[in-house]
Protein backbone atom coordinates (compact mmCIF):
# COMPACT_ATOMS: atom_id res chain seq x y z
CA UNK A 1 0.00 0.00 0.00
CA UNK A 2 3.16 2.05 1.11
CA UNK A 3 4.74 1.78 -2.04
CA UNK A 4 1.92 2.65 -4.41
CA UNK A 5 1.27 5.84 -2.21
CA UNK A 6 4.61 6.70 -3.13
CA UNK A 7 4.58 5.54 -6.59
CA UNK A 8 1.74 8.00 -7.50
CA UNK A 9 3.38 10.94 -4.77
CA UNK A 10 6.21 10.64 -7.64
CA UNK A 11 4.18 10.29 -10.65
CA UNK A 12 1.79 13.58 -9.68
CA UNK A 13 5.08 15.68 -9.07
CA UNK A 14 6.15 15.00 -12.31
CA UNK A 15 2.82 15.71 -13.39
CA UNK A 16 2.92 19.17 -11.46
CA UNK A 17 5.91 19.21 -13.44
CA UNK A 18 4.99 18.63 -17.04
CA UNK A 19 1.74 20.88 -16.94
CA UNK A 20 0.78 24.48 -16.19
CA UNK A 21 -0.08 28.04 -17.50
CA UNK A 22 1.30 29.50 -20.57
CA UNK A 23 3.85 31.48 -18.91
CA UNK A 24 5.02 28.69 -16.94
CA UNK A 25 5.92 26.82 -20.17
CA UNK A 26 7.55 29.48 -21.76
CA UNK A 27 10.08 30.30 -18.49
CA UNK A 28 10.77 26.67 -18.51
CA UNK A 29 11.45 26.51 -22.53
CA UNK A 30 13.64 29.23 -22.12
CA UNK A 31 15.85 27.69 -19.13
CA UNK A 32 15.48 24.43 -21.36
CA UNK A 33 16.96 26.31 -24.57
CA UNK A 34 19.30 27.95 -22.37
CA UNK A 35 20.62 24.45 -21.01
CA UNK A 36 21.31 22.98 -24.34
CA UNK A 37 23.06 26.08 -25.29
CA UNK A 38 25.49 25.67 -22.32
CA UNK A 39 25.58 21.94 -23.33
CA UNK A 40 26.82 22.78 -26.91
CA UNK A 41 29.23 25.16 -25.34
CA UNK A 42 30.51 22.17 -22.91
CA UNK A 43 30.73 19.88 -26.49
CA UNK A 44 33.50 22.54 -27.53
CA UNK A 45 35.38 22.41 -24.23
CA UNK A 46 35.42 18.71 -24.32
CA UNK A 47 36.57 18.79 -28.54
CA UNK A 48 39.16 21.72 -27.82
CA UNK A 49 40.10 20.74 -24.41
CA UNK A 50 40.39 23.96 -21.67
CA UNK A 51 42.18 26.24 -24.20
CA UNK A 52 38.53 26.83 -25.21
CA UNK A 53 38.35 28.73 -22.31
CA UNK A 54 40.52 31.95 -20.87
CA UNK A 55 42.24 29.84 -18.37
CA UNK A 56 45.91 28.49 -18.49
CA UNK A 57 48.87 27.68 -16.55
CA UNK A 58 48.52 31.05 -14.84
CA UNK A 59 45.57 31.17 -14.15
CA UNK A 60 44.09 27.97 -13.58
CA UNK A 61 40.63 29.07 -11.89
CA UNK A 62 38.25 31.10 -13.51
CA UNK A 63 34.48 31.49 -14.43
CA UNK A 64 33.73 28.24 -12.96
CA UNK A 65 35.38 28.26 -9.55
CA UNK A 66 33.89 31.80 -9.03
CA UNK A 67 30.55 31.24 -9.14
CA UNK A 68 30.60 27.63 -7.26
CA UNK A 69 32.27 29.76 -4.77
CA UNK A 70 29.22 32.19 -5.06
CA UNK A 71 27.16 29.66 -5.27
CA UNK A 72 28.01 27.33 -1.88
CA UNK A 73 27.26 30.51 -0.09
CA UNK A 74 23.51 30.69 -1.68
CA UNK A 75 22.93 27.24 -0.69
CA UNK A 76 24.52 27.40 3.10
CA UNK A 77 21.63 30.60 3.61
CA UNK A 78 19.06 28.06 3.74
CA UNK A 79 20.08 27.36 7.02
CA UNK A 80 18.74 30.97 8.16
CA UNK A 81 15.65 29.47 7.76
CA UNK A 82 15.55 25.89 8.68
CA UNK A 83 17.25 27.48 12.27
CA UNK A 84 14.44 29.75 13.37
CA UNK A 85 12.13 27.66 11.84
CA UNK A 86 12.40 24.12 13.35
CA UNK A 87 15.04 24.58 16.36
CA UNK A 88 13.50 27.93 17.69
CA UNK A 89 9.67 27.28 16.71
CA UNK A 90 9.88 30.55 14.47
CA UNK A 91 6.38 29.62 12.84
CA UNK A 92 6.48 32.87 10.48
CA UNK A 93 9.52 31.28 9.30
CA UNK A 94 8.06 27.93 8.20
CA UNK A 95 6.10 29.75 5.55
CA UNK A 96 9.06 30.49 3.79
CA UNK A 97 11.63 27.08 4.70
CA UNK A 98 10.47 24.69 2.01
CA UNK A 99 11.18 27.36 -0.48
CA UNK A 100 14.82 28.03 1.14
CA UNK A 101 15.66 24.76 0.80
CA UNK A 102 14.44 24.38 -2.18
CA UNK A 103 16.98 27.25 -3.40
CA UNK A 104 19.61 25.20 -1.38
CA UNK A 105 19.35 22.39 -3.56
CA UNK A 106 19.30 24.10 -6.78
CA UNK A 107 22.42 25.90 -5.38
CA UNK A 108 24.43 22.43 -5.10
CA UNK A 109 23.51 21.40 -8.05
CA UNK A 110 24.81 24.32 -9.74
CA UNK A 111 28.20 23.93 -7.36
CA UNK A 112 28.70 20.40 -8.49
CA UNK A 113 28.08 21.15 -12.08
CA UNK A 114 30.61 23.98 -12.22
CA UNK A 115 33.07 21.55 -10.23
CA UNK A 116 32.60 19.52 -13.31
CA UNK A 117 32.90 21.72 -16.47
CA UNK A 118 35.86 23.42 -14.45
CA UNK A 119 37.56 19.80 -14.54
CA UNK A 120 37.77 19.93 -18.29
CA UNK A 121 35.42 16.24 -19.08
CA UNK A 122 33.56 13.94 -17.33
CA UNK A 123 36.17 11.25 -17.70
CA UNK A 124 38.10 13.47 -14.46
CA UNK A 125 35.17 13.40 -12.30
CA UNK A 126 35.23 9.77 -11.12
CA UNK A 127 38.42 10.47 -9.24
CA UNK A 128 36.02 12.20 -6.96
CA UNK A 129 34.01 9.87 -6.35
CA UNK A 130 35.41 7.78 -3.06
CA UNK A 131 36.71 4.27 -3.26
CA UNK A 132 35.87 4.13 -7.16
CA UNK A 133 38.76 6.88 -8.02
CA UNK A 134 41.61 7.89 -6.97
CA UNK A 135 40.08 10.01 -4.05
CA UNK A 136 42.80 12.71 -2.50
CA UNK A 137 41.14 12.37 0.71
CA UNK A 138 42.04 13.78 3.65
CA UNK A 139 45.24 15.74 2.17
CA UNK A 140 42.86 17.91 -0.74
CA UNK A 141 40.25 20.00 -0.07
CA UNK A 142 38.60 19.96 -2.73
CA UNK A 143 38.02 16.34 -1.46
CA UNK A 144 36.61 17.43 1.82
CA UNK A 145 34.32 19.94 -0.37
CA UNK A 146 32.85 17.71 -2.80
CA UNK A 147 32.38 15.24 0.49
CA UNK A 148 30.62 18.13 2.45
CA UNK A 149 27.96 19.77 -0.64
CA UNK A 150 26.83 15.88 -1.75
CA UNK A 151 26.22 15.15 2.00
CA UNK A 152 24.29 18.79 2.25
CA UNK A 153 22.42 17.93 -0.90
CA UNK A 154 20.99 14.83 0.44
CA UNK A 155 19.76 16.70 3.56
CA UNK A 156 18.55 19.59 1.96
CA UNK A 157 17.06 17.00 -0.40
CA UNK A 158 15.73 14.50 1.81
CA UNK A 159 13.63 16.71 4.66
CA UNK A 160 11.80 19.04 3.00
CA UNK A 161 10.56 15.53 0.54
CA UNK A 162 9.71 13.60 3.41
CA UNK A 163 7.71 16.94 5.14
CA UNK A 164 5.93 17.34 1.44
CA UNK A 165 5.38 13.39 1.52
CA UNK A 166 3.53 13.42 4.95
CA UNK A 167 1.49 16.63 3.54
CA UNK A 168 0.47 14.87 0.68
CA UNK A 169 -0.87 12.15 3.04
CA UNK A 170 -2.79 14.71 4.77
CA UNK A 171 -0.46 13.70 7.86
CA UNK A 172 1.47 15.63 10.10
CA UNK A 173 5.70 14.80 10.00
CA UNK A 174 7.16 12.94 12.60
CA UNK A 175 9.88 15.61 14.58
CA UNK A 176 11.81 12.16 15.58
CA UNK A 177 12.60 11.37 11.73
CA UNK A 178 13.55 14.98 10.09
CA UNK A 179 14.70 17.20 13.64
CA UNK A 180 18.16 15.07 13.68
CA UNK A 181 18.26 16.18 10.26
CA UNK A 182 17.30 19.45 10.85
CA UNK A 183 20.21 20.10 13.62
CA UNK A 184 22.40 18.12 11.27
CA UNK A 185 22.28 20.73 8.69
CA UNK A 186 22.46 23.81 10.91
CA UNK A 187 26.08 22.63 11.52
CA UNK A 188 26.46 21.17 7.91
CA UNK A 189 25.71 24.46 6.24
CA UNK A 190 28.17 26.59 8.25
CA UNK A 191 30.70 23.06 6.98
CA UNK A 192 30.22 23.32 3.56
CA UNK A 193 31.05 27.32 3.63
CA UNK A 194 34.41 26.79 6.09
CA UNK A 195 35.44 23.99 4.09
CA UNK A 196 35.32 26.32 0.73
CA UNK A 197 36.88 29.09 2.27
CA UNK A 198 40.13 26.40 3.52
CA UNK A 199 40.22 25.46 0.07
CA UNK A 200 41.51 28.66 -0.60
CA UNK A 201 42.86 29.90 2.32
CA UNK A 202 45.10 26.79 3.07
CA UNK A 203 47.47 27.67 -0.22
CA UNK A 204 50.17 29.89 1.48
CA UNK A 205 51.79 30.30 -2.15
CA UNK A 206 48.47 32.47 -2.23
CA UNK A 207 48.89 34.92 0.04
CA UNK A 208 45.75 37.05 -0.93
CA UNK A 209 43.64 34.06 -0.16
CA UNK A 210 46.02 33.07 2.75
CA UNK A 211 44.16 34.95 5.27
CA UNK A 212 42.13 33.54 8.64
CA UNK A 213 39.45 35.94 8.16
CA UNK A 214 38.21 34.03 4.75
CA UNK A 215 35.96 31.69 5.95
CA UNK A 216 34.23 33.90 8.67
CA UNK A 217 33.55 36.40 6.04
CA UNK A 218 32.49 33.80 3.58
CA UNK A 219 29.79 32.84 5.81
CA UNK A 220 29.01 36.74 6.70
CA UNK A 221 28.48 37.36 2.66
CA UNK A 222 26.46 34.07 2.30
CA UNK A 223 24.12 34.88 5.24
CA UNK A 224 23.67 38.57 3.35
CA UNK A 225 23.23 36.59 -0.63
CA UNK A 226 21.65 33.78 0.53
CA UNK A 227 18.60 35.59 2.09
CA UNK A 228 18.45 38.19 -0.06
CA UNK A 229 18.09 35.76 -3.19
CA UNK A 230 15.44 33.87 -0.74
CA UNK A 231 13.78 37.60 0.09
CA UNK A 232 13.56 38.07 -3.74
CA UNK A 233 11.96 34.60 -5.05
CA UNK A 234 9.46 35.24 -2.19
CA UNK A 235 8.26 37.96 -3.30
CA UNK A 236 7.72 36.63 -6.60
CA UNK A 237 6.04 33.40 -5.36
CA UNK A 238 3.73 35.65 -3.57
CA UNK A 239 2.61 37.88 -6.29
CA UNK A 240 2.66 35.42 -9.06
CA UNK A 241 0.98 32.21 -7.06
CA UNK A 242 -1.95 32.59 -4.33
CA UNK A 243 0.64 30.76 -1.96
CA UNK A 244 0.64 32.60 1.57
CA UNK A 245 4.18 34.67 2.37
CA UNK A 246 3.25 36.59 5.36
CA UNK A 247 4.94 40.80 5.23
CA UNK A 248 6.41 39.74 8.79
CA UNK A 249 8.52 36.43 7.73
CA UNK A 250 10.25 38.98 4.56
CA UNK A 251 10.91 41.47 7.20
CA UNK A 252 12.22 38.57 9.74
CA UNK A 253 14.71 37.69 7.14
CA UNK A 254 15.61 41.37 5.67
CA UNK A 255 16.73 41.95 9.16
CA UNK A 256 19.11 38.77 8.89
CA UNK A 257 20.08 40.22 5.51
CA UNK A 258 21.08 43.41 7.48
CA UNK A 259 23.15 42.52 9.98
CA UNK A 260 25.07 40.43 7.84
CA UNK A 261 25.73 42.84 4.76
CA UNK A 262 26.90 45.38 7.69
CA UNK A 263 29.34 42.38 9.41
CA UNK A 264 30.45 41.91 6.19
CA UNK A 265 31.52 45.45 5.54
CA UNK A 266 33.06 45.60 8.35
CA UNK A 267 35.08 42.84 7.62
CA UNK A 268 36.13 44.22 3.99
CA UNK A 269 37.49 47.33 5.98
CA UNK A 270 39.36 45.42 7.80
CA UNK A 271 41.05 43.19 4.88
CA UNK A 272 41.36 46.61 3.29
CA UNK A 273 43.63 47.83 6.28
CA UNK A 274 45.25 45.06 6.38
CA UNK A 275 46.31 45.63 3.17
CA UNK A 276 47.19 48.67 2.31
CA UNK A 277 48.10 50.40 5.62
CA UNK A 278 51.63 48.75 5.73
CA UNK A 279 51.74 47.29 2.21
CA UNK A 280 54.08 44.54 1.57
CA UNK A 281 54.74 42.72 -1.62
CA UNK A 282 52.02 39.94 -0.41
CA UNK A 283 49.88 43.31 -1.10
CA UNK A 284 50.27 43.10 -4.89
CA UNK A 285 46.93 41.13 -5.55
CA UNK A 286 44.86 43.45 -3.77
CA UNK A 287 46.61 45.92 -5.90
CA UNK A 288 45.88 44.74 -9.18
CA UNK A 289 42.18 44.58 -7.74
CA UNK A 290 42.02 47.56 -6.27
CA UNK A 291 44.01 49.84 -8.19
CA UNK A 292 45.93 48.22 -11.44
CA UNK A 293 49.38 46.62 -11.35
CA UNK A 294 51.35 48.12 -13.65
CA UNK A 295 49.26 49.17 -15.99
CA UNK A 296 46.89 45.84 -15.58
CA UNK A 297 43.46 47.04 -14.30
CA UNK A 298 41.04 44.76 -15.78
CA UNK A 299 39.34 43.86 -12.57
CA UNK A 300 39.04 47.32 -11.05
CA UNK A 301 36.02 48.67 -12.49
CA UNK A 302 34.76 45.50 -11.31
CA UNK A 303 35.43 45.60 -7.68
CA UNK A 304 34.61 49.28 -7.54
CA UNK A 305 30.96 48.18 -8.99
CA UNK A 306 30.68 45.44 -6.63
CA UNK A 307 31.79 47.47 -3.34
CA UNK A 308 29.39 50.50 -4.37
CA UNK A 309 26.57 48.22 -4.75
CA UNK A 310 27.77 46.53 -1.40
CA UNK A 311 27.82 50.05 0.56
CA UNK A 312 24.48 51.47 -0.75
CA UNK A 313 22.31 48.25 -0.41
CA UNK A 314 23.53 48.16 3.09
CA UNK A 315 22.60 51.34 3.58
CA UNK A 316 19.35 51.40 2.63
CA UNK A 317 18.65 47.93 4.50
CA UNK A 318 19.86 49.80 7.31
CA UNK A 319 17.59 52.65 7.51
CA UNK A 320 14.11 51.63 8.48
CA UNK A 321 12.06 53.37 6.07
CA UNK A 322 13.92 51.98 2.69
CA UNK A 323 13.75 48.24 4.33
CA UNK A 324 9.65 48.27 5.31
CA UNK A 325 9.28 49.68 2.04
CA UNK A 326 9.11 46.16 0.10
CA UNK A 327 9.74 47.96 -3.69
CA UNK A 328 12.78 49.55 -2.43
CA UNK A 329 13.77 46.22 -0.18
CA UNK A 330 13.52 44.26 -3.44
CA UNK A 331 15.94 47.03 -5.18
CA UNK A 332 18.63 46.70 -2.32
CA UNK A 333 18.49 42.42 -2.07
CA UNK A 334 18.57 42.88 -5.93
CA UNK A 335 22.10 45.43 -5.78
CA UNK A 336 23.59 43.43 -3.09
CA UNK A 337 23.33 39.78 -4.43
CA UNK A 338 24.73 40.93 -7.60
CA UNK A 339 27.60 43.08 -5.41
CA UNK A 340 28.38 40.04 -3.61
CA UNK A 341 28.59 38.03 -6.72
CA UNK A 342 31.06 40.65 -8.12
CA UNK A 343 33.28 40.81 -5.09
CA UNK A 344 33.28 37.24 -3.64
CA UNK A 345 33.54 35.88 -7.39
CA UNK A 346 35.74 37.49 -9.77
CA UNK A 347 36.95 39.75 -6.89
CA UNK A 348 38.31 36.76 -4.91
CA UNK A 349 39.48 34.11 -7.10
CA UNK A 350 41.26 35.77 -10.50
CA UNK A 351 43.69 37.97 -7.93
CA UNK A 352 44.89 35.29 -6.17
CA UNK A 353 46.90 34.29 -9.85
CA UNK A 354 48.08 38.15 -10.10
CA UNK A 355 50.71 38.45 -10.01
CA UNK A 356 52.34 35.01 -10.50
CA UNK A 357 55.27 33.15 -8.90
CA UNK A 358 57.96 34.77 -11.01
CA UNK A 359 56.07 38.67 -10.61
CA UNK A 360 54.93 37.72 -14.45
CA UNK A 361 51.23 38.96 -14.87
CA UNK A 362 48.50 37.69 -16.79
CA UNK A 363 44.88 38.60 -17.07
CA UNK A 364 42.13 36.68 -17.41
CA UNK A 365 39.44 36.99 -19.30
CA UNK A 366 36.19 34.52 -19.61
CA UNK A 367 35.67 33.48 -23.67
CA UNK A 368 32.53 32.82 -24.53
CA UNK A 369 32.61 29.04 -24.05
CA UNK A 370 32.92 29.85 -20.71
CA UNK A 371 30.26 32.09 -20.63
CA UNK A 372 28.09 30.13 -22.31
CA UNK A 373 28.34 26.89 -20.01
CA UNK A 374 27.92 29.53 -17.45
CA UNK A 375 24.60 30.51 -18.58
CA UNK A 376 23.49 26.80 -19.14
CA UNK A 377 24.29 25.73 -15.21
CA UNK A 378 22.68 28.82 -14.12
CA UNK A 379 19.53 27.87 -16.03
CA UNK A 380 19.72 24.48 -15.54
CA UNK A 381 19.82 25.72 -11.19
CA UNK A 382 16.87 27.96 -12.29
CA UNK A 383 14.96 24.63 -13.74
CA UNK A 384 15.12 22.29 -11.27
CA UNK A 385 14.34 25.35 -8.38
CA UNK A 386 11.30 26.17 -10.56
CA UNK A 387 9.85 22.65 -10.42
CA UNK A 388 10.72 21.72 -6.70
CA UNK A 389 9.05 25.11 -6.10
CA UNK A 390 5.98 24.36 -7.66
CA UNK A 391 5.70 20.80 -6.20
CA UNK A 392 6.10 22.33 -2.84
CA UNK A 393 3.70 25.23 -3.64
CA UNK A 394 1.19 22.51 -4.72
CA UNK A 395 1.25 20.30 -2.09
CA UNK A 396 1.05 23.03 0.55
CA UNK A 397 -1.80 24.61 -0.94
CA UNK A 398 -3.22 21.74 -0.79
CA UNK A 399 -3.75 21.50 -4.69
CA UNK A 400 -1.96 18.39 -4.75
CA UNK A 401 -3.10 15.45 -2.30
CA UNK A 402 -3.58 11.73 -2.34
CA UNK A 403 -7.35 10.99 -3.17
CA UNK A 404 -7.45 9.29 0.38
CA UNK A 405 -7.15 13.00 1.77
CA UNK A 406 -10.73 14.41 2.32
CA UNK A 407 -8.80 18.11 3.32
CA UNK A 408 -10.24 20.37 0.30
CA UNK A 409 -7.97 21.96 -1.83
CA UNK A 410 -7.51 25.55 -0.37
CA UNK A 411 -6.33 27.57 -3.88
CA UNK A 412 -5.35 26.98 -7.28
CA UNK A 413 -1.98 27.52 -8.12
CA UNK A 414 -0.16 27.12 -11.56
Amino acid sequence: MEVKIIFRFVRDCLDSVIHGNRAYHLWMALLTFLVLMGMYAYTVQLDEGLQATGMNDRISWGLYISNFTFFVGVAAAAVMLILPAYVLKDMNFKQAVLIGEGLAVAALCMCLAFVVVDLGGPARAWHLIPVIGYFNWPNSMLAWDVLVLNGYLFINFSIPCYILYCHYKGIEPKKSIYLPGVLISVFWAVGIHMVTAFLYAGLPARPFWNNSLLGPRFLASAFAAGPALIILVLEFVRKYTRFSIEDITLRKISMIVTVAAQINLVMLGSELFKEFYAPTHHSLSAQYLFFGLEGHESLVPWVWTGIALNLVATLMLTIRMFRQNFKMLSLACAMLFVGIWIEKGLGLIIPGFIPGPWGKIVEYTPTWVELVVCVGVLAMGAFIFSALAKIAIRIETGQMLHPSVTKKPLEKVD
